[in-house]
Protein backbone atom coordinates (compact mmCIF):
# COMPACT_ATOMS: atom_id res chain seq x y z
CA UNK A 1 0.00 0.00 0.00
CA UNK A 2 1.65 3.17 -1.11
CA UNK A 3 2.34 6.04 1.22
CA UNK A 4 1.26 9.62 -0.20
CA UNK A 5 2.83 12.54 1.01
CA UNK A 6 1.88 16.13 0.99
CA UNK A 7 2.80 16.85 -2.64
CA UNK A 8 1.07 13.70 -3.86
CA UNK A 9 -1.97 14.02 -2.34
CA UNK A 10 -3.79 15.96 -5.02
CA UNK A 11 -3.39 13.30 -7.38
CA UNK A 12 -4.28 10.77 -5.42
CA UNK A 13 -7.68 12.88 -4.52
CA UNK A 14 -8.54 12.97 -8.63
CA UNK A 15 -7.46 9.26 -8.98
CA UNK A 16 -10.21 8.43 -6.00
CA UNK A 17 -12.62 11.15 -6.95
CA UNK A 18 -12.60 9.18 -10.92
CA UNK A 19 -14.71 6.79 -8.70
CA UNK A 20 -17.23 8.92 -8.76
CA UNK A 21 -17.90 9.13 -12.76
CA UNK A 22 -21.02 9.08 -14.59
CA UNK A 23 -21.80 5.23 -15.32
CA UNK A 24 -20.28 3.99 -18.70
CA UNK A 25 -22.65 4.66 -21.55
CA UNK A 26 -22.60 1.30 -22.54
CA UNK A 27 -23.35 0.06 -19.10
CA UNK A 28 -26.13 2.04 -19.47
CA UNK A 29 -26.96 1.14 -22.59
CA UNK A 30 -27.03 -2.44 -21.97
CA UNK A 31 -29.25 -2.24 -18.40
CA UNK A 32 -31.67 0.17 -20.36
CA UNK A 33 -31.93 -2.43 -22.90
CA UNK A 34 -32.47 -5.38 -20.29
CA UNK A 35 -35.06 -3.44 -18.32
CA UNK A 36 -37.17 -2.99 -21.43
CA UNK A 37 -37.06 -6.79 -22.44
CA UNK A 38 -38.47 -7.47 -18.83
CA UNK A 39 -40.74 -5.42 -18.70
CA UNK A 40 -42.24 -6.35 -22.11
CA UNK A 41 -41.73 -9.98 -21.89
CA UNK A 42 -40.92 -11.08 -17.94
CA UNK A 43 -40.33 -14.78 -17.18
CA UNK A 44 -39.37 -15.65 -20.67
CA UNK A 45 -36.81 -12.61 -20.40
CA UNK A 46 -35.66 -13.64 -16.91
CA UNK A 47 -35.00 -17.43 -18.22
CA UNK A 48 -33.20 -15.68 -21.25
CA UNK A 49 -31.01 -13.84 -19.01
CA UNK A 50 -30.09 -16.42 -16.37
CA UNK A 51 -29.26 -19.09 -19.10
CA UNK A 52 -26.79 -15.69 -20.66
CA UNK A 53 -25.39 -14.58 -17.55
CA UNK A 54 -25.22 -17.36 -14.65
CA UNK A 55 -25.86 -20.16 -16.71
CA UNK A 56 -29.20 -21.66 -15.46
CA UNK A 57 -31.67 -23.20 -16.29
CA UNK A 58 -34.47 -21.35 -15.17
CA UNK A 59 -37.24 -23.52 -16.73
CA UNK A 60 -35.62 -26.74 -15.05
CA UNK A 61 -34.96 -25.31 -11.67
CA UNK A 62 -37.71 -22.47 -11.33
CA UNK A 63 -37.72 -19.31 -10.98
CA UNK A 64 -39.30 -19.29 -7.23
CA UNK A 65 -37.38 -21.00 -4.33
CA UNK A 66 -39.48 -24.21 -3.43
CA UNK A 67 -40.51 -23.84 0.43
CA UNK A 68 -39.12 -27.62 1.18
CA UNK A 69 -35.51 -25.61 -0.21
CA UNK A 70 -35.92 -23.35 1.83
CA UNK A 71 -36.43 -25.47 4.96
CA UNK A 72 -34.07 -28.25 4.49
CA UNK A 73 -31.21 -25.45 4.41
CA UNK A 74 -32.59 -23.92 7.69
CA UNK A 75 -32.31 -27.55 8.93
CA UNK A 76 -28.82 -28.55 7.59
CA UNK A 77 -27.17 -24.86 8.76
CA UNK A 78 -24.47 -25.01 11.31
CA UNK A 79 -26.01 -24.68 14.76
CA UNK A 80 -23.23 -22.23 15.52
CA UNK A 81 -23.96 -19.95 12.47
CA UNK A 82 -27.49 -19.92 13.01
CA UNK A 83 -27.22 -19.01 16.50
CA UNK A 84 -24.97 -16.15 15.31
CA UNK A 85 -27.91 -15.17 12.60
CA UNK A 86 -30.63 -14.97 15.16
CA UNK A 87 -28.24 -12.95 17.44
CA UNK A 88 -27.11 -10.93 15.03
CA UNK A 89 -31.44 -10.20 14.03
CA UNK A 90 -31.74 -9.53 17.39
CA UNK A 91 -28.95 -6.64 17.17
CA UNK A 92 -30.72 -5.06 13.83
CA UNK A 93 -34.09 -5.26 15.40
CA UNK A 94 -33.26 -3.49 18.54
CA UNK A 95 -31.17 -0.82 17.10
CA UNK A 96 -34.48 -0.01 13.94
CA UNK A 97 -36.70 -0.05 16.25
CA UNK A 98 -35.87 3.18 18.22
CA UNK A 99 -36.23 5.75 15.97
CA UNK A 100 -39.47 4.45 14.13
CA UNK A 101 -41.72 8.07 13.53
CA UNK A 102 -44.92 7.40 15.23
CA UNK A 103 -48.60 9.12 13.54
CA UNK A 104 -49.79 12.52 15.32
CA UNK A 105 -52.29 14.82 15.41
CA UNK A 106 -53.04 18.18 16.27
CA UNK A 107 -55.88 19.93 17.29
CA UNK A 108 -55.68 23.63 16.74
CA UNK A 109 -57.95 26.57 17.44
CA UNK A 110 -61.30 26.89 15.36
CA UNK A 111 -61.78 23.28 15.04
CA UNK A 112 -58.53 23.09 12.85
CA UNK A 113 -57.03 19.02 12.95
CA UNK A 114 -53.58 18.92 11.46
CA UNK A 115 -51.91 15.61 11.40
CA UNK A 116 -49.20 12.85 10.18
CA UNK A 117 -50.35 9.76 9.27
CA UNK A 118 -47.67 7.28 8.80
CA UNK A 119 -48.09 3.53 7.75
CA UNK A 120 -45.56 0.91 6.47
CA UNK A 121 -44.92 0.42 2.30
CA UNK A 122 -47.01 -2.81 1.52
CA UNK A 123 -44.59 -4.59 -0.80
CA UNK A 124 -40.75 -4.09 -0.76
CA UNK A 125 -38.12 -6.34 -2.67
CA UNK A 126 -34.26 -6.91 -1.03
CA UNK A 127 -31.61 -7.89 -3.55
CA UNK A 128 -29.05 -9.89 -2.16
CA UNK A 129 -25.88 -10.72 -3.62
CA UNK A 130 -24.88 -14.14 -4.40
CA UNK A 131 -22.34 -14.30 -7.50
CA UNK A 132 -18.69 -13.88 -6.81
CA UNK A 133 -19.74 -13.24 -2.82
CA UNK A 134 -22.28 -13.89 -0.92
CA UNK A 135 -23.76 -11.65 1.84
CA UNK A 136 -26.59 -13.38 4.05
CA UNK A 137 -25.77 -10.85 5.92
CA UNK A 138 -26.88 -7.95 3.34
CA UNK A 139 -30.38 -10.01 3.67
CA UNK A 140 -30.71 -9.73 7.56
CA UNK A 141 -30.13 -5.73 7.07
CA UNK A 142 -32.77 -5.16 4.16
CA UNK A 143 -35.11 -7.88 5.30
CA UNK A 144 -35.37 -6.73 9.13
CA UNK A 145 -35.78 -3.23 9.33
CA UNK A 146 -38.44 -3.93 6.73
CA UNK A 147 -40.17 -6.22 9.22
CA UNK A 148 -39.44 -3.66 11.96
CA UNK A 149 -41.51 -1.05 10.17
CA UNK A 150 -44.24 -3.38 9.36
CA UNK A 151 -44.13 -4.21 5.97
CA UNK A 152 -46.69 -7.00 4.81
CA UNK A 153 -44.58 -8.89 2.35
CA UNK A 154 -41.22 -8.88 1.94
CA UNK A 155 -39.71 -10.17 -1.66
CA UNK A 156 -36.16 -11.65 -2.05
CA UNK A 157 -33.90 -12.14 -5.11
CA UNK A 158 -30.80 -13.40 -5.36
CA UNK A 159 -29.14 -14.72 -8.25
CA UNK A 160 -28.21 -19.07 -8.37
CA UNK A 161 -25.48 -21.08 -9.86
CA UNK A 162 -25.33 -23.00 -13.20
CA UNK A 163 -27.08 -25.50 -11.49
CA UNK A 164 -29.85 -23.72 -9.61
CA UNK A 165 -28.25 -23.76 -6.28
CA UNK A 166 -28.59 -20.76 -4.42
CA UNK A 167 -26.72 -19.96 -1.13
CA UNK A 168 -28.30 -22.23 1.43
CA UNK A 169 -26.89 -19.71 4.32
CA UNK A 170 -28.93 -17.02 2.59
CA UNK A 171 -31.90 -19.46 2.41
CA UNK A 172 -31.65 -20.39 6.03
CA UNK A 173 -31.44 -16.85 7.15
CA UNK A 174 -34.51 -16.42 4.78
CA UNK A 175 -36.57 -19.43 6.57
CA UNK A 176 -35.46 -17.92 9.63
CA UNK A 177 -37.04 -14.69 9.11
CA UNK A 178 -40.17 -16.20 7.61
CA UNK A 179 -39.80 -14.89 4.26
CA UNK A 180 -41.30 -17.87 1.77
CA UNK A 181 -40.76 -15.68 -1.76
CA UNK A 182 -37.45 -16.18 -2.68
CA UNK A 183 -36.55 -15.96 -6.32
CA UNK A 184 -33.39 -17.72 -8.13
CA UNK A 185 -32.70 -14.23 -10.44
CA UNK A 186 -29.78 -11.63 -10.10
CA UNK A 187 -28.28 -8.73 -11.50
CA UNK A 188 -30.22 -5.86 -13.46
CA UNK A 189 -32.98 -8.47 -14.61
CA UNK A 190 -34.01 -9.16 -11.20
CA UNK A 191 -34.22 -5.52 -10.61
CA UNK A 192 -36.28 -4.98 -13.46
CA UNK A 193 -38.49 -7.80 -12.42
CA UNK A 194 -39.38 -6.32 -9.20
CA UNK A 195 -40.20 -3.11 -10.25
CA UNK A 196 -42.30 -4.17 -13.11
CA UNK A 197 -43.49 -7.56 -12.14
CA UNK A 198 -43.84 -10.31 -14.02
CA UNK A 199 -45.85 -13.70 -14.01
CA UNK A 200 -43.96 -14.92 -11.06
CA UNK A 201 -42.22 -12.57 -9.47
CA UNK A 202 -44.53 -9.37 -7.70
CA UNK A 203 -43.72 -5.78 -8.34
CA UNK A 204 -42.68 -4.12 -5.32
CA UNK A 205 -43.21 -0.43 -3.87
CA UNK A 206 -39.39 0.00 -3.08
CA UNK A 207 -36.33 -1.75 -3.97
CA UNK A 208 -33.15 -2.27 -1.31
CA UNK A 209 -30.05 -3.85 -1.36
CA UNK A 210 -26.15 -3.73 -2.74
CA UNK A 211 -25.25 -4.79 -5.76
CA UNK A 212 -22.50 -4.53 -8.88
CA UNK A 213 -22.81 -1.83 -11.26
CA UNK A 214 -25.28 -2.91 -13.19
CA UNK A 215 -27.80 -3.51 -10.06
CA UNK A 216 -27.09 -0.57 -9.28
CA UNK A 217 -27.70 1.38 -12.74
CA UNK A 218 -30.97 -0.31 -12.78
CA UNK A 219 -32.35 0.68 -9.70
CA UNK A 220 -30.98 4.40 -10.86
CA UNK A 221 -33.02 4.07 -14.18
CA UNK A 222 -35.79 2.49 -12.56
CA UNK A 223 -36.31 5.20 -10.01
CA UNK A 224 -39.68 6.73 -9.86
CA UNK A 225 -41.45 3.38 -11.21
CA UNK A 226 -40.38 2.29 -7.62
CA UNK A 227 -38.77 3.60 -5.18
CA UNK A 228 -34.93 2.89 -4.31
CA UNK A 229 -32.91 2.77 -1.10
CA UNK A 230 -30.01 4.54 -2.54
CA UNK A 231 -27.69 4.32 -5.54
CA UNK A 232 -24.36 2.17 -4.02
CA UNK A 233 -21.06 2.33 -5.86
CA UNK A 234 -18.13 -0.05 -4.63
CA UNK A 235 -17.52 -0.16 -0.86
CA UNK A 236 -15.28 1.90 1.05
CA UNK A 237 -13.28 2.72 4.37
CA UNK A 238 -11.16 5.66 5.48
CA UNK A 239 -9.18 5.38 9.25
CA UNK A 240 -7.92 8.80 10.84
CA UNK A 241 -5.24 7.46 13.31
CA UNK A 242 -2.14 9.05 15.24
CA UNK A 243 0.78 8.15 16.14
CA UNK A 244 -0.79 6.06 19.26
CA UNK A 245 -2.88 3.74 17.50
CA UNK A 246 -1.70 0.04 16.73
CA UNK A 247 -0.95 -0.47 13.24
CA UNK A 248 -1.86 -4.36 13.48
CA UNK A 249 -5.31 -3.15 14.35
CA UNK A 250 -5.56 -0.52 11.76
CA UNK A 251 -3.45 -2.73 9.15
CA UNK A 252 -6.30 -5.12 9.25
CA UNK A 253 -9.49 -3.14 9.36
CA UNK A 254 -7.78 -1.80 5.96
CA UNK A 255 -7.48 -5.33 4.56
CA UNK A 256 -11.16 -6.05 5.56
CA UNK A 257 -12.33 -3.65 3.45
CA UNK A 258 -9.81 -4.10 0.13
CA UNK A 259 -11.07 -7.74 0.06
CA UNK A 260 -14.73 -6.69 -0.75
CA UNK A 261 -13.63 -6.00 -4.54
CA UNK A 262 -11.16 -4.81 -7.15
CA UNK A 263 -12.83 -0.69 -7.04
CA UNK A 264 -12.94 -0.74 -3.11
CA UNK A 265 -11.15 2.16 -1.40
CA UNK A 266 -9.01 1.59 2.10
CA UNK A 267 -7.16 4.78 2.44
CA UNK A 268 -5.43 5.66 5.82
CA UNK A 269 -5.27 9.09 7.39
CA UNK A 270 -2.42 9.97 9.69
CA UNK A 271 -0.16 12.72 10.64
CA UNK A 272 2.50 10.45 11.96
CA UNK A 273 5.41 9.19 9.66
CA UNK A 274 6.21 6.31 11.81
CA UNK A 275 2.77 4.62 12.22
CA UNK A 276 2.37 5.44 8.25
CA UNK A 277 5.20 2.72 7.52
CA UNK A 278 4.27 0.39 10.03
CA UNK A 279 0.67 0.37 8.95
CA UNK A 280 2.74 -0.49 5.38
CA UNK A 281 4.79 -2.90 6.33
CA UNK A 282 1.87 -4.90 8.48
CA UNK A 283 -0.75 -4.36 5.68
CA UNK A 284 2.03 -6.53 3.27
CA UNK A 285 2.37 -9.03 6.11
CA UNK A 286 -1.04 -9.87 6.89
CA UNK A 287 -2.20 -10.11 3.28
CA UNK A 288 0.04 -12.84 2.74
CA UNK A 289 -2.11 -15.14 4.70
CA UNK A 290 -5.57 -13.93 2.73
CA UNK A 291 -6.99 -16.02 0.43
CA UNK A 292 -8.62 -13.05 -1.34
CA UNK A 293 -4.95 -11.45 -2.05
CA UNK A 294 -5.46 -10.54 -5.34
CA UNK A 295 -8.75 -9.03 -5.31
CA UNK A 296 -7.08 -6.64 -2.14
CA UNK A 297 -4.01 -6.13 -4.17
CA UNK A 298 -5.86 -4.52 -7.15
CA UNK A 299 -8.16 -2.58 -4.67
CA UNK A 300 -4.81 -1.10 -3.01
CA UNK A 301 -3.20 -0.27 -6.66
CA UNK A 302 -6.55 1.20 -7.79
CA UNK A 303 -8.20 3.39 -5.09
CA UNK A 304 -6.09 2.35 -1.88
CA UNK A 305 -3.25 4.36 0.29
CA UNK A 306 -2.02 6.33 3.19
CA UNK A 307 -1.90 9.71 3.02
CA UNK A 308 0.94 11.28 5.33
CA UNK A 309 -0.88 14.26 6.51
CA UNK A 310 0.64 17.85 8.34
CA UNK A 311 -1.95 17.53 11.17
CA UNK A 312 -4.66 15.94 12.50
CA UNK A 313 -6.86 19.12 11.52
CA UNK A 314 -6.28 18.25 8.09
CA UNK A 315 -7.31 14.46 7.72
CA UNK A 316 -10.68 15.18 8.86
CA UNK A 317 -10.51 18.20 6.58
CA UNK A 318 -9.49 15.19 3.78
CA UNK A 319 -12.24 12.83 5.96
CA UNK A 320 -15.23 14.80 5.01
CA UNK A 321 -14.28 15.50 1.69
CA UNK A 322 -13.80 11.86 0.50
CA UNK A 323 -17.01 11.21 2.93
CA UNK A 324 -16.40 7.73 3.47
CA UNK A 325 -18.96 5.17 3.39
CA UNK A 326 -17.05 3.46 6.64
CA UNK A 327 -15.23 5.86 9.23
CA UNK A 328 -12.75 4.16 12.02
CA UNK A 329 -11.25 6.83 14.54
CA UNK A 330 -8.19 4.93 15.76
CA UNK A 331 -6.99 8.04 18.07
CA UNK A 332 -6.85 8.56 21.53
CA UNK A 333 -10.02 10.82 22.25
CA UNK A 334 -12.42 9.34 19.41
CA UNK A 335 -15.10 10.75 21.04
CA UNK A 336 -13.80 14.45 20.97
CA UNK A 337 -13.25 13.59 17.68
CA UNK A 338 -16.55 12.29 16.63
CA UNK A 339 -18.10 16.66 16.87
CA UNK A 340 -15.59 17.59 14.01
CA UNK A 341 -16.82 14.97 11.37
CA UNK A 342 -19.37 16.17 9.17
CA UNK A 343 -19.99 13.23 6.58
CA UNK A 344 -19.76 9.47 6.93
CA UNK A 345 -22.22 6.61 6.50
CA UNK A 346 -20.91 4.63 10.20
CA UNK A 347 -18.30 5.78 12.30
CA UNK A 348 -16.80 3.71 14.30
CA UNK A 349 -14.84 4.73 17.58
CA UNK A 350 -11.78 3.26 19.10
CA UNK A 351 -9.09 0.34 18.23
CA UNK A 352 -12.02 -1.87 19.77
CA UNK A 353 -14.71 -1.55 17.03
CA UNK A 354 -13.76 -2.69 13.51
CA UNK A 355 -16.60 -2.13 10.27
CA UNK A 356 -16.88 -5.96 10.73
CA UNK A 357 -18.67 -5.08 14.19
CA UNK A 358 -20.69 -3.37 12.00
CA UNK A 359 -21.12 -5.78 9.25
CA UNK A 360 -22.20 -8.33 11.13
CA UNK A 361 -22.94 -7.65 14.33
CA UNK A 362 -23.80 -3.85 16.43
CA UNK A 363 -27.14 -3.49 15.16
CA UNK A 364 -27.05 -0.24 12.48
CA UNK A 365 -27.79 -0.83 9.35
CA UNK A 366 -24.45 -2.17 6.73
CA UNK A 367 -26.33 -0.81 3.98
CA UNK A 368 -24.91 2.85 3.28
CA UNK A 369 -24.19 5.36 1.22
CA UNK A 370 -21.15 5.13 -1.01
CA UNK A 371 -19.16 7.42 -3.64
CA UNK A 372 -19.33 10.55 -1.37
CA UNK A 373 -23.20 10.65 -0.77
CA UNK A 374 -22.89 10.53 2.74
CA UNK A 375 -22.38 14.23 2.17
CA UNK A 376 -26.45 14.21 1.54
CA UNK A 377 -27.69 10.33 2.22
CA UNK A 378 -27.71 8.31 4.97
CA UNK A 379 -27.31 4.34 6.08
CA UNK A 380 -30.46 2.43 5.56
CA UNK A 381 -33.06 2.59 8.49
CA UNK A 382 -36.72 1.58 9.23
CA UNK A 383 -38.03 4.51 8.45
CA UNK A 384 -37.17 4.12 4.94
CA UNK A 385 -39.88 1.25 4.50
CA UNK A 386 -42.86 3.83 5.89
CA UNK A 387 -44.82 6.39 3.89
CA UNK A 388 -46.67 9.36 5.68
CA UNK A 389 -49.39 11.39 4.78
CA UNK A 390 -50.12 14.67 5.98
CA UNK A 391 -53.72 14.84 7.11
CA UNK A 392 -55.96 18.73 7.20
CA UNK A 393 -59.52 19.32 8.48
CA UNK A 394 -60.87 22.74 8.69
CA UNK A 395 -64.64 23.72 9.90
CA UNK A 396 -66.25 25.79 8.34
CA UNK A 397 -65.61 28.87 10.61
CA UNK A 398 -61.53 27.78 10.43
CA UNK A 399 -62.02 28.39 6.51
CA UNK A 400 -63.99 31.51 6.69
CA UNK A 401 -61.26 33.26 9.15
CA UNK A 402 -58.52 32.56 6.68
CA UNK A 403 -60.35 33.17 3.28
CA UNK A 404 -59.24 36.58 2.62
CA UNK A 405 -55.48 35.69 3.11
CA UNK A 406 -55.61 32.67 1.23
CA UNK A 407 -57.21 34.08 -1.69
CA UNK A 408 -55.06 36.87 -1.80
CA UNK A 409 -52.12 34.50 -1.77
CA UNK A 410 -53.93 32.68 -4.69
CA UNK A 411 -54.59 35.82 -6.66
CA UNK A 412 -50.48 36.52 -6.55
CA UNK A 413 -49.73 33.30 -8.36
CA UNK A 414 -52.69 33.74 -10.95
CA UNK A 415 -54.41 30.65 -10.15
CA UNK A 416 -58.35 32.30 -10.22
CA UNK A 417 -59.49 28.72 -9.78
CA UNK A 418 -57.88 28.54 -6.52
CA UNK A 419 -59.14 31.49 -5.29
CA UNK A 420 -62.99 30.51 -6.39
CA UNK A 421 -62.16 26.98 -4.50
CA UNK A 422 -62.17 29.12 -1.29
CA UNK A 423 -64.48 32.29 -2.20
CA UNK A 424 -67.72 29.62 -3.44
CA UNK A 425 -67.85 28.20 -0.08
CA UNK A 426 -67.61 31.85 1.37
CA UNK A 427 -70.30 32.53 -0.89
CA UNK A 428 -72.55 29.96 0.39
Amino acid sequence: MKIYHREEINSFLQKYESRRSDVAQDVENAVSEILRNVRDRGDAALADYAAQFDRTDLQKFGIKVAGNELKSAHQNLDENLLEALRSSRKNIERFHSKSLPQSWFSWEDDGVVLGQRVLPLERVGVYVPGGKAAYPSSLLMGVVPAQVAGVSEIVVVTPSDKNGCVNQTILAAAYELGIDKVFRVGGAHAIAALAYGTETIPRVDKIVGPGNIYVATAKKLLFGQCGIDMVAGPSEVAIIADAAADPVYVAADLLAQAEHDPLASAILLTDSAGLAKNVQIEFEKQLEKLSRKEIVLQSGKNYGGIILADSMHECIHLCNKFAPEHLGLHVQNAWDMLGQIKNAGAIFLGSYSPETIGDYWAGPNHILPTNGSARFSSPLRAEDFLKTSSVISFTKEAMVKHADKIITFAHSEGLDAHANAIQKRISE
